[in-house]
């Protein structure tokens, strides 16, 4: 993998590893603070092209209809990580700052398997439905359930758990037969780069139907919810920045699917086992510094 040799990643924009408008900016292992390279910053003009690119591909290709073309690639870029696992297991834990332990389960070797799942639910779906015939106020008709792509998709993701975060916006989406732009946290852009270095390398993906764009700057993941070429934006982060996404969207009907911030309840009922709900509770509400989903 050119990222792990170079110290450095590229956008991907169109099929092509591509430099950023504005530069590079360092990426740091928030763990011992080393500056451990560059990556790519992108600026307004790549997220275009990568709007753009992903909408020509939804349009003017066989993306949304070949459900055997995208079960076969989404096979391959799992295929791709699992033969590249160490080499992502080592930028993990220097990007992510995680343990580990944690790659062997929701930092990344879990979110790779999960790939699995969206080809074979692909594979397995049931696209066309056939309801038969009707007879509405005396007319004859046949009815059927035609399910569809929604079209272009902007996934905006956090920093703490990138690769399962990435993924499970990547893996149903192409499943789907959409096409993405991928905007992910600053803080950590090799884990989403280098998914464009695998997807380049060794998949049968059309171009543009994956677009990765690394940026510095928060304006340009803003760009996914504003402008009308995207059709669905799903955001996974701050309630903040979630009632931004949902307003921005709401000026293009948009579809807009949010994770938000917060901490969810732990609930101990009567018949529980309360020492192995205290430690599981300890271990949930502090792993990975307790920046999880806890």
């Amino acid at each position: 993998m050119a990222i792990a040799a170079d110290n450095s990643s590229d956008l991907f924009i169109d099929g092509k590893l591509v430099p950023g408008g504005s530069g590079r900016y360092p990426t740091i292992n928030p763990a011992t603070e080393e500056v451990l390279g560059t990556a790519a910053d992108g600026d307004a003009a790549d997220m275009e092209r990568a709007i753009g690119a992903a909408r020509r591909a939804f349009d003017t290709t066989d993306w949304s209809t070949d459900t055997e073309l995208r079960v076969r690639c989404i096979r391959q870029l799992r295929d791709a990580m699992k033969a590249n696992i160490e080499e992502l297991r080592e930028l993990t834990i220097a990007e992510v700052g995680a343990p580990r332990m944690l790659t062997a389960m929701a930092q990344l070797e879990g979110p790779v398997d999960d790939l699995s799942f969206s080809a074979d639910t692909a594979e397995s779906y049931q696209w066309r439905q056939d309801l038969g015939v009707a007879s509405p106020m005396g007319i004859k008709t046949r009815r059927t359930i035609a399910r569809e792509a929604v079209g272009v998709v902007g996934a905006i993701t956090p920093w703490n758990f990138p690769h399962q975060i990435n993924l499970a916006k990547l893996g149903p989406a192409l499943a789907a037969g959409n096409t993405i732009v991928l905007k992910p946290a600053p803080d950590t852009p090799w884990c989403a780069a280098v998914l464009g270095e695998l997807i380049a390398e060794h998949t049968d993906m059309p171009p543009g139907v994956v677009n990765i764009v690394t940026s510095n700057d928060h304006a340009v993941g803003a760009m996914l919810s504003s402008d009308p070429r995207v059709d669905m934006v799903s955001f996974t982060g701050s309630t903040n920045t979630g009632r931004a996404v949902m307003s921005d969207g709401s000026a293009t009907l948009k579809k807009v699917f949010l994770e938000l911030g917060g901490k969810s309840a732990f609930l101990v009922l009567d018949d529980a086992n309360l020492a192995g709900a205290c430690s599981m509770s300890a271990f949930t509400a502090s792993m990975h510094a307790g920046q999880g989903c806890a």
